[in-house]
């Protein structure tokens, strides 16, 4: 057609014909995408839309092309595993999942950010089809990430045969700036290159904006560069809305199999609105109605609210292809049933999470054991113990420490160093608390492991955050702290935590064990194990302490969190409960009372959270009402003094409500006030 016709044939004030093509802003596909996120936010008036509009092309080429998944499936266990890291950007994964066939109706999209919803403000595990992690807190998710591809690649150094790879698949993870500022994300992607996490492809959300304006004021960091020391393959300088440059990015990360990729994508955050796309306004409010509406003329997107056409439904329809992908792995899966039923049978059991098959047995002679010998030792040699005990019958363990492994005596037989060789299930991570918590983490939500994590209980304070997370999550990690008290000695305050143990009792989910002998110590370690629903910390001592004799009712009452270890003739004036390495003390004073005709009653308390739960005529028959209790432990006394769901009158608490000092261990306890002389004089006092 000729210029001269195609003027003649159309009328001077019609509107452009917009261009759709992909990469384009009106490519339908992605305007989708930046439609529901923007109205969501709008109706919500809360929320990201920056991040989702930014990284829309992104997802884009990401989920329709490369990822593997199943939406009627979302637990289907070879699928790839996504995790946006930037979580303030829920409502891009929440649009993902609504327009991939996941059962994440619109009406939950227009409920964005309400009460019950199943699109919470962060994307939440357990909540929403499809979340393969909570996140928000920055960085955590790519730590989370890290976690996943480990596991993967251990599972399958475990368990594929030649020809028969059941456990094959891809980590893909979304970040943004803040993610690569906060310091967890140094610690754990410094290990992921040395660990050769080849399965593992971040997408870097380089807008180069964040709340408080332009990054390049506060973070001038060379991002590329940093991660190829970290022994990354980077492909800089993608254009992060250009499909075919991200599509050949994503091609070259795939190809790489021994290093993990980071693509470092350049894009515009908040695209598509006119007035206000690269400025910072875009990250954390709604658009607000008159942008919005600018925004849909920009994308030619003359659709309600909420509205996509069907035919773009089609486009993004991911049932039928995950539904294949699905069918082909049962396959191989039968093939491998058949070749290696014993495999098979393991695998299964691992991914359920069971230990009923093979856990019992073994718990029992190892408790046998442990009362046989009687052993005077540490508890965190009463740990090692139990763990070299239990390690044969659960292969799934996968865990390690922050550098101290010596320490925290987390080596047991048979465990062998994860390193590029993936077939370990001893993973040494240095010095990285955080990363180590976050990585655990990841491990967990993956499946087929049961994480623990080891370092002194003072540095708990740097892991503190991903330690919330697995309460938050409900994921079973479980977490080695030791060196617990001012019985750590010469090191001095720094190293002697005094707030530690109330402060991680204050974790809601989270059981935090003390045990005051090896037996404690062994049921600690089943509890933990026997536990689905959340994680555990065991406070361990680096002083050794005696085991104490128990009748067959009080050995099956530790688990409860709380039992009379020690009970005088004659009705008890005063209960004494004490955790830990203190329970020794508070049994001597016993005693002391005892010659003084003072009868008494000594309760262990190794997990306060597990007495909590107790029913209130179970806590009442351990702390009768009207007597008195003094409570004795090396830490803050806060937390003692209501002992909470026990008694009206109070607790007298001895502790420590200042730091520590530089002295030998037997200088300190008295320094302290923890002699028996003293505690029996509290007791006195208590009693009037």
């Amino acid at each position: 057609m000729t210029a001269h016709a195609m003027t003649a044939a159309t009328p001077l004030d019609a509107a452009p014909v917009l261009d759709r093509s992909p990469g384009s802003l009106a490519w339908p596909v992605t305007a989708a995408l930046r439609a529901l996120a923007m109205d969501a936010v709008e109706q919500a008036k809360s929320g990201h839309p920056g991040a989702p509009m930014g990284m829309a092309e992104i997802a884009a080429v990401l989920w329709r092309e490369t990822l593997r998944h199943n939406p009627a499936n979302p637990s289907w266990p070879d699928r790839d595993r996504f995790v946006l890291s930037n979580g303030h950007g829920s409502m891009l994964i929440y649009a993902l999942l609504h327009l991939t066939g996941y059962d994440l109706p619109v009406s939950e999209l227009k409920r964005f950010r309400q009460l019950h919803s199943r699109t919470p403000g962060h994307p939440e595990y357990g909540m929403t089809p499809g979340i393969e992690t909570t996140t928000g807190p920055l960085g955590q998710g790519l730590a989370n990430a890290v976690g996943m591809a480990l596991a993967e690649k251990t599972l399958a150094a475990q368990f594929n045969r030649p020809g028969l790879s059941i456990v094959d698949h891809r980590t893909f993870v979304f970040l943004g700036d803040g993610c690569l500022m906060e310091g967890v994300s140094h610690e754990a992607c410094s290990l992921a290159g040395r660990l050769g996490l080849g399965k593992l492809v971040a997408y870097y959300d380089d807008n180069g904006i964040s709340i408080d304006g332009k990054v390049e004021e506060w973070f001038p960091d060379d991002t590329p560069a940093r991660f190829e020391a970290y022994g990354w393959q980077v492909i800089r300088d993608v254009d992060g809305h250009d499909p075919a440059a991200l599509r050949a990015a994503t091609a070259a990360a795939i190809a790489e199999t021994v290093r993990p990729t980071l693509v470092c994508c350049k894009t515009v955050i908040g695209r598509g609105a006119p007035t206000k796309q690269g400025h910072q306004d875009t990250h954390g409010a709604p658009l607000g109605s008159e942008e919005i509406a600018r925004t849909r003329a920009a994308m030619g997107w003359d659709h309600a609210p909420f509205e996509v056409p069907a035919e773009i439904y089609a486009q993004w329809d991911a049932r039928r292809d995950g539904a294949a992908r699905q069918e082909a792995w049962e396959a191989r899966m039968a093939a491998y049933e058949r070749a290696y039923p014993n495999e098979a049978a393991e695998f299964h059991r691992r991914l359920k999470g069971d230990l009923s098959p093979v856990f019992p047995d073994t718990f029992e002679v190892a408790l046998k054991t442990t009362l046989e010998k009687a052993e005077t030792v540490a508890t965190r040699k009463a740990s090692q113990q139990a763990l070299a005990a239990l390690a044969p019958a659960v292969p799934e363990f996968l865990g390690g420490s922050a550098d101290l492994a010596h320490s925290n005596l987390t080596t047991f037989p048979g465990a062998v160093p994860v390193t590029r060789d993936p077939a370990g299930n001893q993973i040494f991570y240095g010095v990285r608390e955080f990363g180590m918590s976050a990585i655990a983490n990841g491990i967990a939500l993956h499946g087929g492991f049961i994480p623990f994590v080891a370092t002194f209980l003072v540095f708990s304070d740097y892991a503190r955050n991903a330690m919330r997370m697995s309460a938050l999550m409900g994921q079973r990690v479980i977490y080695i702290l030791t060196h617990d008290s001012i019985g750590l000695g010469e090191d001095g305050p720094t190293h002697q935590p005094v707030e530690h143990v109330e402060s991680l009792r204050l974790i809601p989910n989270l059981d935090v064990w003390r045990p005051a002998d090896t037996v404690e110590t062994l049921k600690a370690w089943h509890a933990a194990l026997t536990r689905k629903d959340g994680p555990s910390a065991f406070i361990l001592s680096r002083q050794n302490l005696p085991m104490w004799p128990r009748t067959a009712a009080q050995l099956e009452a530790i688990e409860n969190g709380a039992y009379v270890l020690r009970e005088s003739e004659g009705v008890a004036r005063a209960v004494l409960v004490a955790t830990g390495s203190e329970v020794k003390l508070a049994v001597a004073a016993a005693e002391a009372l005892d010659d003084a005709g003072i009868a008494t009653r000594v309760v262990s308390m190794p997990c306060r959270e597990r007495f909590e739960a107790l029913t209130e005529n179970d806590r009442a028959a351990l702390f009768p009402k009207g007597v008195p209790v003094v409570a004795v432990e090396a830490g803050v006394t806060r937390g003692w003094r209501g002992l909470t769901g026990t008694r009206e009158e109070g607790v007298t608490a001895i502790g420590i409500d200042r730091f520590g000092e530089s002295a030998p261990e037997k200088d300190l306890w008295p320094l302290f006030g923890f002699t028996v002389e003293k505690v029996a004089d509290a007791v006195r006092r208590a009693i009037g």
